[in-house]
This record gives structure tokens, sequence and C-alpha cells, in this order.
């Protein structure tokens, strides 16, 4: 198997052939732990110089990495997960964590993996197009698929009433919570983050920096989260959106995607000198990556975030249907006394 073992995000030089591609790999993995050692250490990003081999299906396929830094907080989490889920069936068999949940927090985790440790991570700094799907992969699908596993529920569902009073509720009740949790506040910092990131010198610096570049991921995952906390997530919160405004506030999310795809696949000029000054001779002209990267931008995001509507509506009519259930339950329960007491009346006027 061909395993991307690196120490930095450095273009790597050499052969451009399938063949000469595996047989690095297989150098590499030969290497043995010193070798794997060295690949956890965090490097600089070569600005510029020669691009990596051109992609095969071969490194499509086998081409990822194993960065500590990625896969152990990922396998950490899905144990975690795991094992208090299991705690909580085991103490309240009639009220289990759903399942559901449990498989939505690991699809969100296994969308971090994709987006950072297989060969979309190996070439993000190459090809801007590749970029852009690494961005959406953590904004639009890991971010609501974590908020909507409930993680903060479990954690204090399987929490002691002595943690939960000293450690997990006094962050949750912060001010700093309740305002960078606030819809509002929560939408801003999501649309800051997305347009400052690409039209800021940060971007093409972060394409240069390993750190920065890590920086970058964990800024968009974190908006992300909040982002699709208030609507999503089922999580307590400090602010609770009704139906109609989750709708609303997701619907205006959409356009804020469109417009920075648009300006991107509209631009004339390559807009990152990381991209335009890097010698590849494969592949699209940096001018037709941007204009690839601004069109996954615009209709991947759009279909996100329809996607989203259409899920929230759904939701919106099954809360709609418990709540006339439970409605017609509480008319039913109340009627019964007086239906019994009119059962007795008749029987008692009847009797002889």
């Amino acid at each position: 198997m061909l395993i991307a073992v690196r120490r930095s995000r450095a273009p790597a030089a050499g052969p451009t052939t399938h063949a000469g591609a595996f047989h690095i790999g297989r150098r590499l993995v030969s290497s043995s732990l010193a070798a794997a050692v060295v690949s956890l250490l965090p490097g600089g990003v070569a600005a510029h110089g020669q691009a990596p081999v051109q992609p095969t299906p071969a490194i499509l396929l086998e081409g990822w990495s194993f960065d500590a830094d990625i896969w152990l907080p990922v396998i950490l989490a899905a144990l975690a997960y795991w094992k208090a889920r299991d705690v909580v069936g085991r103490r309240h068999p009639d009220n289990p964590m759903p399942r559901w949940r449990m498989w939505s927090w690991l699809a969100g985790l296994g969308a971090i993996v994709l987006a950072l440790a297989s060969p979309i991570e190996f070439y993000d700094t190459t090809l801007f197009s590749v970029h852009m799907v690494q961005h959406l992969l953590l904004t639009l699908v890991a971010a609501p698929l974590l908020v909507l596993a409930a993680p903060i529920t479990l954690l204090l569902r399987v929490s002691s009433p002595e943690a939960r009073r000293r450690w997990i509720l006094p962050p949750l009740h912060s001010r700093v919570v309740r305002v960078i949790s606030y819809p509002v506040v929560a939408w801003v910092l999501f649309a800051a983050v997305m347009w400052f990131s690409h039209f800021s010198p940060l971007f093409d610096a972060a394409l240069d920096d390993f750190a920065l570049h890590r920086f970058e991921h964990a800024l968009f995952l974190g908006t992300a989260l909040l982002f699709w906390w208030p609507v999503a997530g089922a999580d307590p919160s400090p602010h609770r959106l009704s139906y109609p405004a989750r709708l609303f506030y997701v619907a205006l999310g959409m356009p804020l995607s469109s417009l920075l795809g648009l300006v991107i696949f509209s631009a004339q000029v390559v807009l990152y000198e990381h991209y335009l000054t890097l010698e590849r001779d494969w592949g699209p002209t940096p001018l037709q990556d941007q204009n690839w990267a601004g069109g996954i931008m615009w209709a991947g995001g759009d279909a996100a975030f329809v996607l989203a509507l259409v899920l929230m509506a759904a939701a919106w009519l099954q809360h709609e249907e418990r709540e006339e259930r439970r409605e017609d339950a509480r008319l039913a329960r109340a009627r019964r006394p007086r239906v019994e007491s009119a059962l007795e009346s008749t029987d008692g006027s009847s009797a002889p």
C-alpha cells in the first residue's frame, strides 16, 4: 500500500509515473519507526517549487497520511462516544442514546479524516479546487454531523451529578459561551471566517506554513460548529430557535456561500500567489483551477444548504405531528372524568 509518510507538507519532487510513485511509497514505508516518528512532527510547507506527482488511481486510493495530530484525537473521540453511549444504555435501558446519533458522530469524524488525512490533504496546497473540497467537508459535512450527535447531552448523561455541577455546567452557562452561541453572533463569526480567510493574507500564508494551515482548519471547523449548533443540535444551549427561525437562519447562509463561490469563480486573475508560482506540469492552469474551486463552493454549498433546509422542514413537520398527538392525548385525558361522571349520572337516574 502506498502510504504518504512525510514530515512536512513539502511538495515531493521526483518521478511522475505510477511506478515511480509506488517506489517512493515503498521506500518511505520501509524506513520503519524512525520515518514514522519524523512524519508526526510538524513542519513548514514549502511555499513554492515542484508540485507533488500527478494523481493516479493508486495514489487516490492508497495515498493516506497517518499524522498523529489528526488520527489520535479522532480515534479517542470515537472510542469515548462509543463507551459513553454504552454506559448510558446500561444505566437507562428504557431511554438509551439513539443509535443514529452515534453513527452521526462517527460519520462526522470520518469526514474530518477524509478532509485532513486522505489524498485530499496531500493535494490541498497544490490545487485550490481540492482545498475547497476540504473546506466544504469540514464546514458543511463534518460540523453538522457532529452537532447532530448531541455530544454535550451524552456527556451530561454519562457524568455524575458532582461532575456536571462542577465541571460541565459552569462553562456551558458562562458569559463567553452565551455570547458566541447567540445565533446572530455565531452566524456572523462563520461568515467572517469564510470571507476573511479567502480574501486576506491568511489564506496564502496558510498554504506556506504547516501550523498556520492547521489553525485555519480548526478555525473553519470551530466556527462551523457554532453556526450549526442553534439549528441542528439537540444539546442544551443558552439560545433555542423555533423551527421557522431555524429555516430563516440557514436560508440566510446560502447566499453567503453562493456569493463567495461566485466571486472566486468570476475572478479574472489568480488570487493566491502560492498556486500561481507553484511549478506543476499537469492538471488545470492556476486560473482554471481557481474557477473550479469557485464552482465547487457555489454548487456544493448550495446543495448542502438546500439539503439542510429540506431536513429541517421535515423535522418541523414531525415536531408538529408530535405536538398534535400530545395535545390530543391531553384533551382525551381532560374529557375522561367528564365522560365517566356523565355515565355514572345516567346509570344512577335509570336505576329503579
